[in-house]
């Protein structure tokens, strides 16, 4: 009898969420063709366009996350959760999973309460440092924990534990494309140093003020900028470029979608550290200076950066002190070809190349296990 297995997949809300949960449905479908995939996200979230548009369908939930500083605006997010897990259980009971996967995001704690309370096996894949309290509450009945870093047994069964690494999304890496082509793709010149400006999809607030403070440092610099401002900056970042005046060194762009070129391109590569840009330097061997965002749970992003510091993988910039020493940092290291060197070395030790399939036939055995044990339906 033909297999085809149903997996739900729940996450979201960034694109650090978004593209491994993507990666792993490709994995699976690459693995079944057959099986059906449903992704659960969060209303109003990223995912809501991004999953339809990568052909796989969504469902989502009205949940939001919790207001940790102001305890009494959380009354509507326990609505919201009330609501969330009421439509989860209908989810669940009308697609009939077998399997759940959660991959980070407001959606996959709903989701998997009521798939795991339902029988379903679930599957997390934790993907930082640092484990947030949704995923160590959802760890006490899944069935298999992915994770990106070692000794991740302070948090979870080390039974459960499976070292992955996380996914990355596809088409990151272009060998048919060199420095050079990449640089002048970008307007710039290919002679002198570059450095790749990122905010994530949305923009990290905090990079972005210290570019646009030191406007006068960067043209004097005889180093180059492709800088990614993130939607919610660029209308700001224009002007106060514009009235800088003639700033050919830089490149600036809310979104940029092919990141292999981007890449390719650069020298050195400032970023917040969230889990799956982390994973894409080790896996490109990106030297990186890493600013961590303090707006996150249980201020992982620290954690994520100190797990490459303390290798000698990474250099890191606190986010308080980032306007007054990021820059600096940022065109001593680019000058260093020695230190470039060492960091690209030492990164790429971190690397996990197959992490997308190593996970997709964790899922697979799941489902294959829960179909012999209640039948093939």
């Amino acid at each position: 009898m033909k297999k085809s297995y149903r997996i739900i997949i729940s996450g979201g809300g960034t694109g650090g969420h978004i593209f491994p949960a993507l990666s792993i449905a490709d994995a699976i479908k690459s693995k079944c063709p057959d099986a059906e995939i449903l992704f659960v996200g969060a209303e109003g979230r990223m995912e809501m366009q991004r999953v339809p548009a990568a052909g796989y369908p969504i469902k989502g939930l009205p949940v939001a996350g919790f207001d940790r500083k102001n305890l009494l605006k959380n009354i509507p997010v326990l609505i919201k959760l009330f609501k969330s897990q009421r439509l989860a259980k209908k989810i669940v009971k009308e697609f009939r999973p077998h399997v759940a996967v959660g991959v980070g995001g407001y959606a996959r704690g709903p989701t998997l309460k009521v798939a795991g309370s339902m029988g379903v096996p679930t599957l997390l894949q934790e993907q930082n440092s640092y484990a947030g309290v949704t995923n160590k509450l959802l760890a006490k009945q899944a069935k298999k924990i992915c994770v990106a870093y070692e000794g991740m047994e302070r948090f979870f069964d080390k039974d459960k534990i499976i070292l992955t690494g996380n996914p990355v999304r596809q088409g990151l890496v272009n060998p048919n494309i060199s420095r050079e082509e990449a640089v002048l793709s970008f307007g710039l010149n290919p002679l002198k140093r570059t450095i790749l400006i990122l905010g994530g999809s949305l923009g990290a607030r905090t990079i972005n003020h210290c570019l646009m403070a030191n406007l006068e440092k960067i043209k004097n610099s005889d180093t180059q900028f492709i800088w990614q401002t993130g939607k919610i900056y660029i209308n700001e970042v224009k002007e106060t470029v514009a009235k800088a005046g003639n700033l050919p060194m830089l490149y600036v762009t809310d979104f940029i979608s092919d990141m292999a070129k981007a890449y390719s391109a650069a020298d050195l590569v400032i970023s917040r550290a969230g889990a799956g840009s982390i994973s894409e330097f080790c896996l490109l061997q990106k030297p990186i200076i890493l600013v961590p965002s303090p707006n996150v749970a249980e201020d992982h992003q620290t954690k994520n950066a100190l797990a490459l510091v303390n290798k000698n993988a990474a250099l890191y910039v606190k986010d308080s002190e980032a306007k007054e020493l990021l820059l600096d940092k940022a065109l001593t290291t680019v000058n260093q070809p020695n230190l470039l060197k060492n960091l690209s070395k030492n990164i790429a030790e971190l690397a996990f190349t197959d992490s997308a399939n190593v996970i997709a036939k964790e899922v697979i055995k799941l489902a294959e296990k829960y179909m012999e044990e209640h039948g093939w339906k």
